[in-house]
């Protein structure tokens, strides 16, 4: 890699968010930074794809009227096409844990770009909800590009040194996960693995169901039980989160769906 590498910076939460432009300032100090991001928030998308998108001149490259997985796609195959790295963030709160990875638009961004072999790193700040005598909800938090220092150290430290290191010659993504600053020392780096957590619950009232993610809560209160070594317990802990992840679904061999399909049609 050249000594100012070669970034394509998207996000899903808008072109113009704070986090994205914390991210921006941060990188664009040593690497050549090129924003290819939505015009407007696309958080929780997944990797939705669009057929046709427009796109904008913005003072920090290009806006796009689209989903994150478009921005990738439009900056790698159009916009940007010769990038050292793709970088998705930085967003407004966590994604942690397995069954977030593909609802989330910052991490689907750096997914669409392992399909494209160009590596990426999706990064998230976790926003906690208010505790006793902190009634701010946890979305109008996190408004001074200060609260993203963390994220932003973090960022700035895997884009400089990830891929002399050889990192991304086994991942293919970086999925990072950083704290909001506190008094004292910035949070140590841990590498984790998605936490398999899962507390969804449904309730039905009267030709309506509530969809309701309990984790946050349980996060809240400290009542998780992550063991050690995954990204929410690390996180929850105080430090910035990073796992190491590919992007393709992996196959097994399955001696009984073997001899399902010897016997199909049989019957």
């Amino acid at each position: 890699m050249s000594e100012s590498p070669a970034i394509l910076l998207t996000n899903d939460d808008g072109i113009d968010s704070t986090g994205f432009r914390a991210l921006y300032d941060a990188l664009s100090e040593f690497a050549d930074v090129t924003a290819v991001a939505p015009a407007d928030d696309q958080s929780a998308v997944g990797r939705a794809m669009s057929h046709e998108v427009s796109v904008v001149e913005h003072d920090l490259g290009y806006a796009i009227e689209g989903t994150p997985a478009d921005c990738t796609v439009a900056g790698l195959e159009s916009l940007c096409p010769n990038v050292d790295l793709v970088v998705a963030g930085c967003n407004k709160g966590a994604n942690l844990g397995a069954y977030v990875l593909g609802r989330s638009g910052t991490v689907s961004a750096a997914v669409e770009a392992a399909f494209f072999d160009v590596p990426a790193i999706a990064v998230s700040l976790y926003v906690p909800a208010g505790g006793p005598g902190d009634d701010t909800p946890w979305h109008e938090k996190a408004t001074d590009p200060a609260d993203y220092d963390n994220a932003a150290r973090a960022t700035t430290y895997l884009t400089r040194h990830a891929l002399g290191a050889g990192v991304f010659e086994q991942a293919e993504y970086l999925n990072v996960n950083a704290p909001m600053p506190t008094a004292g020392d910035p949070a140590e780096m841990v590498v984790t693995e998605p936490s398999t957590l899962y507390d969804m619950t449904a309730d039905h009232d009267e030709g309506r169901i509530q969809l309701h993610d309990r984790v946050w809560e349980r996060m809240r209160t400290g009542d998780i039980p992550d063991p050690e070594g995954t990204d929410r317990r690390a996180v929850v802990e105080g430090h910035v989160s990073v796992s190491p992840l590919t992007a393709p679904h992996t196959t097994e061999h399955h001696e009984a769906l073997d001899a399902l399909a010897e016997t199909y049609g049989a019957d």
